[in-house]
């Protein structure tokens, strides 16, 4: 009888959309996003913002479309990004179709707050126009007024039952290119919402704590709440909501993925707290590498320990090690095999180039093996 390793992470089968050529679902890596808070029709702001998402990793990017200068701008903020851009539209129809007509690549959208049935074939005619998909987006604070009378407060049943009724409006529309959200600023409610609407439904989830908070404690309370999420295999794309510079949402859900081995992207620090054992500054030290070492999007492991008791046991399991040791001389060690030796004053400017070139061969290998001749 076979045993699943530990680490493996069984994810929940979903079924595959696109947000413009960004997969979400299916076998697809787990996205991550965020959302810009400039004005939208400040186009030379907007558009900065975005860059500076991509930079970071961003694989998708939301802007709110309040009003119709919001919508028609996003015909020149589109021209001059990467990403896809998610339209988030609130009960107006006109801005969703404008959105699609102006070249979003998804509309965030609740069906049933944006009025009648043919206000809504109108939206989904739009979307199909223009091969925008859909995230239908629920929220704790916003729960429509039968449910909340019905079920007293907002509840996990409450909001799987509003999820699953805009659904039903766009499948009753021959629509299915959607994901869903589910979201809550308290963990508890959010986690137990998408537990059941993974088990009602097999669209791709969108996951997030809602108004978590500013960067250390939303950061604290997203990973708690979307890391039980994603360790049960539950989650498509990500969101990270903080009250911060939304660089740090994208920064944040990387590492939120990258621990728990469900996608790599940079450097990966395998670092101490350090004590009195420490032979060089550790903590001075992994601040400015990872400074300089920000720009590596090559996935690889980087630890640097303090002194000998538990640095060469880490070194063993990452491509690059760094071991404190007596006398201002330290120990590298290169793909878990001690290399040489290294003195104080040349630790970070040396590390640095070794994951440079490290990073260089890992990219090299690569383009060999794509540009190998099929066998």
């Amino acid at each position: 009888m076979s045993v699943r390793p530990y680490r493996d992470i069984d994810r929940r089968k979903s079924r595959l959309i696109h947000v413009g050529k960004v997969p979400v679902g299916g076998d697809s890596p787990i996205t991550v996003q965020s959302m810009t808070n400039t004005v939208t029709h400040d186009v030379a702001a907007t558009v900065a913002q975005i860059r500076a998402l991509e930079e970071v990793g961003a694989d998708i990017v939301r802007v709110s479309c309040p009003d119709q200068e919001s919508s028609l701008a996003l015909k020149e903020i589109t021209r001059q990004v990467k990403v896809p851009i998610v339209a988030d539209i609130h009960f107006h129809y006109k801005r969703a179709i404008e959105a699609a007509e102006n070249g979003a690549a998804c509309l965030r959208i609740n069906p049933g707050n944006i009025g009648s049935a043919s206000r809504v074939k109108d939206v989904v005619k739009a979307a199909k126009d223009y091969g925008c998909s859909m995230r239908i987006g629920v929220n704790a604070g916003s729960l429509e007024r039968e449910l909340l009378e019905r079920y007293g407060e907002p509840c996990p049943e409450a909001m799987v039952e509003s999820a699953l009724n805009h659904a039903k409006i766009l499948e009753d529309n021959d629509f299915f290119e959607f994901k869903i959200s589910c979201k809550a600023s308290d963990i508890f409610l959010a986690v137990a919402a998408y537990q059941q609407l993974s088990e009602a439904c097999d669209y791709p989830l969108h996951l997030g704590i809602t108004e978590a908070g500013g960067l250390r404690g939303g950061t604290v309370k997203s990973s708690i709440g979307m890391g039980m999420l994603l360790w049960s295999g539950i989650g498509d794309t990500i969101r990270v909501s903080l009250s911060a510079e939304p660089v740090e949402e994208i920064k944040v859900g990387f590492d939120m993925l990258k621990s728990l081995g469900l996608r790599r992207r940079g450097v990966t620090v395998i670092s101490c707290p350090s004590c009195a054992r420490q032979n060089f500054d550790v903590i001075k030290t992994v601040g400015i590498l990872e400074e300089k070492l920000s720009h590596i999007t090559t996935p690889l492991t980087l630890s640097v320990i303090g002194c000998v008791v538990n640095g060469p046991g880490e070194a063993r399991e990452t491509d690059i090690g760094f071991t404190g040791g007596g006398n201002d001389t330290h120990q590298v060690y290169l793909s878990g095999v001690q290399s040489h030796r290294l003195k104080d004053q040349n630790i970070v400017d040396h590390l640095v180039g070794l994951v440079e070139k490290k990073a260089a061969e890992i990219e090299a290998a690569k383009l060999a093996t794509e540009l190998e001749p099929a066998q």
